[in-house]
Formats: structure tokens, sequence, C-alpha cells
């Protein structure tokens, strides 16, 4: 039987209300319950759904995100096969295709505004370090515990650490997909980035061996950036030119290898190196933000 744990972060619009209507008006699960998180952090929410869970599979579902019908049954299928954690397929979507949303669907898609996480793109099966919206067995939370709750953003990648160093492989499966939207504005994509290397820069305090070295390439860039200022100040400015030449070069590059997958062209498209570099620099901004901050 099914459970549905949904929970609500002191959502300040209709969020709760179509919770609770969901719970009155769905009775072919097991049951369906609606939590309150007043904390309003993801590890803080994760762990009031762990502490009802009942069932023996629990699969994780963040909001800004969708998943197809077969969702559940390839996670179970998978599960079935012997593996404890699995995860698949996350593709970015956008609610309109208007041009400029369609832009920023491409810099969050694209390698060089995201990253390489395998679950950002299709590929074969095989044992990965992380995964979005994974689905596991109840032992493996039994064994390693609940989420870190000092951790707001990179909760995922410290919990999936302790799993891995308590014997458990994640399994990426390719037949697994769910979707995540998109944000809607330049503005909260950037804040979103910001968010997220802010918390790169904190957990590499709290659990460094938990991150990738790709994580912090946006703050290396900004140090980059402040130590070639400081050259140039000095009249010393090959660093300057060749770090901002190789920089601008892949840019374009990367913007023109993103704009040739695209069946339908629209000008805008030409603003993806200028909406690459504001996406570093937040995330770099943030990380360096999250190392250098007190507490």
């Amino acid at each position: 039987m099914t459970e549905v744990i949904l929970v609500d972060g002191n959502s300040a619009d209709a969020t709760k209300e179509l919770m609770n209507q969901f719970a009155v008006e769905n009775k072919s699960f097991k049951r369906v319950i609606v939590l309150d998180n007043p904390k309003r952090t993801l590890p803080c929410g994760w762990n009031l759904a762990l502490n009802v869970a009942c069932e023996d599979v629990i699969m994780r579902v963040d909001a800004h995100a969708s998943v197809p019908f077969d969702f559940i049954s390839n996670n179970i299928r998978c599960l079935k096969s012997g593996e404890k954690i699995c995860g698949g397929y996350r593709p970015n979507m956008i609610d309109e295709e208007k041009p400029w949303k369609k832009t920023l669907l491409l810099a969050e898609t694209s390698m060089f505004g995201s990253s390489i996480a395998p679950y950002r793109r299709n590929n074969e099966r095989r044992y990965v370090n992380s995964i979005f919206h994974g689905a596991y067995c109840k032992e493996v939370f039994d064994k390693v515990g609940k989420y870190n709750e000092r951790l707001n953003r990179t909760e995922d990648n410290e919990i999936h650490y302790r799993m891995r160093q308590a014997g458990y492989k994640i399994c990426f499966e390719p037949s697994i997909i769910s979707y995540q939207h998109t944000r809607n504005t330049l503005k909260t994509m950037l804040r979103q980035k910001y968010s997220n290397g802010y918390w790169i820069g904190k957990t590499a305090k709290i659990c460094p061996r938990c991150l990738s070295a790709y994580h912090f390439i946006p703050g290396i860039f900004m140090i980059g950036i402040i130590i070639t200022t400081i050259l140039a100040m000095q009249n010393v400015w090959w660093c300057g030119c060749l770090m901002w030449g190789c920089y601008w070069g892949l840019a374009m590059g990367m913007s023109f290898a993103s704009i040739l997958r695209e069946k339908k062209f629209f000008g805008i498209f030409l603003t993806l190196p200028l909406l690459f570099f504001l996406l570093h620099i937040c995330y770099g901004a943030g990380t360096l933000k999250g190392i250098f901050s007190r507490n």
C-alpha cells in the first residue's frame, strides 16, 4: 500500500489548502498525511516525514517538480532488482514556451550553466555519488540516520555521503525520470544560484568530503577575478587577459552549442553568454560568503 506524506513549509499561498483538499479527496492511498514544517527548511521537512513514514520504501519528491505516471513503478522495479537506493534522469522543464523562459531553460540545462551531475543528463545504468528525487529502502535511514538540519540546501549531498560511507551504493537508472521546473524569472534564478553557492561554502566547513571539485569552480572563478583585478592594478595584464579570454571563449562556444540543438531560434538566445556569467558570479559570490561566514 502507498502512503502520501505532504509537508508544508509555512507557505503564504494556497498550498496548504490544496494539500488538505488532496488528503480529503484521495481515498485510494493507505493514508495521506499533511504536516507543518515551521522551520521551513528542506532537511527539517524531510525529517518530519521520515518520523511518521511506515512503509518499507521512501520516495522523495521536492517542490518545483513533476513526476510521470511510471515514476513509482520504475523505482520499485529497480529496488526489487537488489538495489537499496536508486534514482534517475532529471530534466528541466518550463511552464510556458516563451522566448525568455526558453533562454533560462537553456542556461539551466547546459553543462556550463548547471553541473555535470549524472541525474541532469540521460546515461547508462551505473553507480553514482548522489541522485535527485531518490527512492530508498527504509532500512537505509534506520542505519545512517536522518538529514542534517544544519544544511539548508546540500542536505542530499551530505546524507548520500553518509550512505556511501555506510556501504550502500546509489544506483542511477535512466528509466526513472522526474522533472524540475526551471525558475521563471532571472531574479529568482540568480537568487537560487546564490543560495546554492552559499550552502556549498557552508557545507565545505561541515562535511567537505560530501562535495566534488566542480562545486567550487564558480568560487574559484570569483577568486580569479579578484586576483587578476589586483594584478591589473599593478600593470600585470596578461593573467586577466588569459582568464577572461578563456572564459568568454568557453561561454560563447557553450552558448552556440546549446542554441544549435534548438529547433527554433529566438534572438534573445544570444544573451546566453551574459546569462552564464551572471549565474556563475552569483553562485561564486554565494560560495565565498558561505566559506567566510562565521556561523
